[in-house]
């Protein structure tokens, strides 16, 4: 079994992430690679799903012009095109993609057909760790069923709604309060979080998900606000497995799309128990390969070393990632990636939000913000980036490239 050092493992993810080397063809690939993106932060996750889909799929000439199409080895070296955020607002609005609770009651971008069998592995665990939460909020299985039966009639037949219209009808069922006043039938107000939960309640036992992207006020476009739907109309196809079967499924997409990773890092991502993890694992371990890394055994898709080996250069370059991407919130041990003795500069505060990260050889070297403040008739810097030293490293100009490579696609 081959050890590798830290600097290699944080390579390896790279091209196992698909950020280095070729992208997916499209955003519901990229996803489906990936099997679950981390997504409470819905611009950063766009992004995140953006960078692993390029718009031609593929490296694009330095000089800006795009390539014809050429086989995938002779395409592994060079920067990316810019990141195709109109690929992954599609494949939201087709169905393609689906946002919900499916992993450690954390929002996840998921491909829709994933969605319903990485419920039922998760689902009574995290209703179960709810509980005393639930409780607090005054909420009991008849509430619960209340507020089903009105977001269920208010969306059967494909409607869609947006999350303030949802909490809406529920505050006037009574449903977010003490009761309907006795007067007027309306309900006495809301307790705060109520609705949240339940939100995530419906979701979690399969009712609803976030669909597609609502209108942006002017009806230009898509906004950043995800409609809510019912799940069994939005996916009407989705796989069905076993729970055996599911725990394999997921320890070997998992591993090949994050690998080098352990078992500890697959605990940690998945919520699964160490029983529970370690059952998949041995289902996915003929899929995988093994090397170690300071002693420790990690597993990764056979194919991800050769991958590194065509794109080493590429790999190397100078990458912005949002916040909460998958390169750092992926593992138990973030320090093949963010530095141990940087990890509170990536997280202020132990707040869990995480800041970008500006990624260079593998390795978080700094984080970075966008500013799009204005001086004057001066434009600020669109992103401000703070190396994890105080000083400069010499990053300006290779953050200042990559700013111009994503464009508008940085979120605001």
């Amino acid at each position: 079994m081959a050890e590798v050092d830290p600097s290699e493992v944080a390579l390896l993810r790279l091209v196992a992430q698909r950020l280095a080397g070729p992208g997916e063809p499209d955003a519901a690939a990229a996803v489906r690679w990936l099997l679950a993106a981390q997504a409470q932060d819905l611009r950063g996750a766009l992004l995140s799903t953006a960078l692993r889909a390029p718009a031609d799929g593929a490296a694009d000439d330095p000089a800006g012009a795009r390539p014809a199409p050429a086989p995938a080895g002779a395409r592994l070296a060079g920067a990316r095109s810019a990141p195709d955020l109109g690929g992954v607002r599609a494949a939201l609005a087709s169905g393609a993609l689906v946002r919900s609770w499916p992993l450690r009651s954390t929002l996840h971008l998921v491909a829709a057909e994933d969605l319903g069998w990485l419920l039922a592995l998760s689902t009574e665990r995290q209703l179960r760790g709810a509980a005393s939460r639930r409780a607090g909020l005054g909420i009991d299985e008849a509430l619960v069923e209340r507020a089903r039966g009105v977001v269920v009639d208010a969306l059967a037949g494909g409607r869609r709604l947006a999350r303030e219209e949802v909490l809406a009808l529920w505050e006037e069922a009574g449903v977010l309060g003490d009761g309907p006043d006795p007067g007027t039938g309306r309900g006495t107000g809301r307790v705060p979080q109520r609705g949240y939960h339940l939100l995530w309640t419906l979701s979690q036992t399969g009712t609803t998900c976030w669909g597609p992207l609502l209108p942006d006020r002017a009806g230009a476009g898509a906004s950043d606000q995800q409609a809510i739907v019912l799940l069994d109309e939005w996916v009407p196809a989705p796989r069905r497995l076993e729970r055996e079967e599911a725990l394999g499924e997921l320890a070997r997409r998992y591993l090949a799309s994050h690998g080098p990773a352990s078992l500890a890092d697959l605990v940690r991502w998945s919520g699964l128990t160490v029983r529970e993890a370690r059952a998949g694992l041995a289902l996915a371990r003929p899929h995988l390969e093994a090397l170690t890394c300071g002693g420790t055994e990690m597993l990764l898709d056979p194919a991800t070393p050769e991958r590194l080996a065509r794109c080493r250069d590429d790999a190397r370059r100078t990458l912005l990632l949002p916040g909460f991407d998958e390169m750092v919130l992926g593992y138990a041990d973030r320090s093949a990636t963010v530095p141990a003795e940087h990890a509170a500069a990536v997280v202020p505060g132990g707040n869990g939000v995480f800041l970008g990260t500006v990624v260079t050889g593998g390795r978080a070297v700094a984080t970075w913000r966008r500013t799009g403040r204005r001086t004057g008739r001066r434009t600020g810097p669109p992103v401000v980036a703070t190396a994890f030293d105080g000083g400069d490293d010499g990053l300006a100009p290779a953050v200042a490239a990559e700013v111009a490579r994503l464009g508008a696609a940085l979120p605001t």
